[in-house]
């Protein structure tokens, strides 16, 4: 089974908000709609100058929340969501910090806080069900199915009416990529999109500096010993030498004692 996604074409979205008003139901959130993401609203559709753009969890591929989680509280599924479990949750909003898209929201007003997200409707994912949010889609603007797949299809809107969208899919390489892909026909970083992020994974940039520690720490302490070694040396050296001044200074007065060579030192040093 691969792994599974959306696709989001901003070109059909009318800002019906009925993905917002699904995912309520579905999840059990009280309330309406927000005009952002919160503890109680886990995905909304915001408007930029007559373009409707949905916002929730992008499920990375890779994801930082799932890296840095000291407890394992999160996770990534092979079917595509990343999911929270809050009976490891120990609050330490790591995954909020570390989120590139700035997602994850904190229950602040309750006496049992967590961490609130999108979880993609992975029971519903179990059951071989789409995600609510794509079911209740009137246009098609949200379309849910194998990533590889959904990735072809872009490809083919794009190709197709190329005057239509911009010639790039927002989520395709992405910090190691997502699980929720974008469309436009405008250019994303008048969406509010962050066009600046690597497409390497997050996860993987902290290894490549961790795994060079015990390098850095083995040279470290090969150049310690070395400046060691060479001040005791040099210590030691002056010890032979003072001494072979005492010896010489004793020979002078017609003593027997005969100072070892500082060459012969050195070498025995």
């Amino acid at each position: 089974m691969g792994s599974k996604g959306m696709l989001i074409d901003m070109t059909l979205c009318i800002g019906c908000h009925a993905c917002s008003e699904a995912c309520k139901a579905e999840n059990g959130l009280p309330g309406e709609p927000g005009p952002k993401l919160s503890d109680t609203t886990y995905t909304v559709v915001e408007e930029y100058n007559g373009t409707f753009v949905r916002r929730l969890c992008q499920h990375c591929q890779d994801p930082t929340c799932v890296s840095v989680c000291p407890v394992g509280a999160f996770t990534k599924t092979e079917q595509g969501p990343v999911l929270y479990d809050e009976s490891k949750c120990i609050g330490c909003r790591y995954c909020m910090q570390a989120c590139p898209f700035q997602v994850p929201r904190y229950e602040w007003s309750s006496n049992n806080p967590r961490v609130s997200k999108c979880i993609m409707c992975a029971p519903r994912l179990a059951k071989g069900l789409p995600t609510a949010c794509s079911e209740a889609c009137p246009t098609g603007a949200t379309l849910f199915g194998d990533r590889d797949e959904l990735i072809r299809i872009a490809y083919e809107r794009m190709a197709a009416e190329p005057d239509k969208y911009v010639q790039k899919l927002y989520g395709q390489q992405e910090v190691g990529g997502t699980s929720v892909l974008y469309l436009s026909s405008v250019p994303f970083e008048q969406l509010g999109f962050k066009t600046n992020l690597t497409q390497a994974a997050l996860p993987q940039l902290t290894w490549n500096v961790l795994s060079k520690i015990p390098t850095v720490v083995a040279v470290g302490g090969v150049m310690l010993y070395g400046i060691w070694w060479i001040t005791n040396r040099r210590d030691m050296v002056q010890q032979v030498e003072a001494q072979q001044a005492r010896g010489n200074h004793a020979a002078s007065k017609g003593g027997n004692h005969v100072p070892e060579p500082v060459h012969q030192a050195e070498e025995r040093i």
